[in-house]
């Protein structure tokens, strides 16, 4: 037997508005069975009111956070924009409906929503059928292709670390993570080069290789959009430096090791960079330097030196 009651929360906290996109969170409730608790709330996206409820397990602060989050604001609001999923087929969109949306998991960093997984229920509005709507949403993310010149000869650093979902050790390009209160990708780029490399670095002296893209791309790139949302910019940082530079680089021992970050840091020369690493933003970011480079777009390497 199932009972309703209402839930005693209503959302009053205001975020960056976004067109169509509306909470409506009085009539939430908790729907009660023998074994467990469902949380359900309501919101209204353009004209449509979606609902929206939590998985076994998921509580009432946990439902209550991940629509507030930044992660699943940001998702809405593509889902609304140009080429939007629910905008029009006519204005670029992909003309489908969302229906329901399921809270499967909440991650906290600290105060804020890290990650979230959820699964939306979309059907195409032309043929009914359902489109696959599982996401991992983790939100913006930036990673700095640096590029350091010493002897007639151009360097990459990257970063050594253990990543559990893939079950190995990978170098990386230096990278990090927006905050819900940041959309300061620049100065993201230069704070975690200063974490991850230890070299400080001036945000002007960084250039968005991202932004070479059509602005009709949204200007980033996505490196698993069939189930995770994270959209990263890629900035580039040239500088001549000494050799004593480079030396002191190689094996360097960085991180924030209370975040649990243990980073080593590698030196590689350039030329070599497109086979020392599988990782996605470093081939890209060589893709889009290259590019740039050949069109004109790059100014010469600045001289500057650490």
């Amino acid at each position: 037997m199932l009972t309703t009651c209402p839930l005693p929360w209503t959302n009053h906290i205001p975020l960056r508005p976004s067109p169509g996109f509306h909470r409506k969170i009085a009539f939430a409730s908790i729907i009660h069975t023998m074994t467990q608790h469902i949380v359900r709330t309501e919101l209204t996206i353009g004209d449509s009111a979606v609902e929206v409820i939590g998985s076994p397990g998921i509580s009432e602060l946990d439902l209550r956070k991940a629509v507030e989050s930044n992660v699943f604001h940001q998702w809405v609001t593509n889902l609304m924009g140009p080429q939007g999923i629910l905008t029009p087929a006519a204005d670029g969109g992909a003309s489908c409906s969302l229906k329901k949306v399921t809270i499967q998991s909440v991650d906290m960093f600290g105060q804020r929503v890290g990650f979230l997984k959820f699964k939306a229920e979309i059907t195409d509005d032309a043929t009914g059928k359902h489109i696959p709507g599982i996401v991992f949403a983790r939100g913006a993310a930036v990673a700095v292709l640096m590029l350091l010149e010493c002897n007639q000869e151009t360097y990459a650093v990257l970063t050594e670390q253990a990543r559990v979902p893939v079950g190995r050790v990978l170098l990386e390009l230096p990278a990090g993570m927006l905050s819900d209160d940041a959309g300061d990708f620049v100065g993201t780029a230069a704070q975690e080069v200063e974490e991850e490399i230890g070299i400080h670095i001036k945000s002007s002296d960084l250039v968005n290789l991202t932004d070479f893209l059509h602005p009709s791309t949204g200007q980033q790139i996505f490196p698993s959009p069939g189930g995770c949302d994270e959209g990263i910019k890629l900035m580039l940082y040239r500088c001549h430096v000494k050799q004593e530079v480079i030396d002191s680089l190689k094996g360097k021992q960085t991180g924030l090791r209370e975040d649990g970050e243990f980073i080593k840091v590698h030196v590689v020369p350039y030329k070599s960079l497109w086979r020392s690493t599988t990782d996605a933003k470093a081939l890209a970011a060589i893709s889009l330097y290259e590019m740039g480079k050949r069109e004109g777009l790059l100014e010469e390497c600045p001289n500057i030196s650490d």
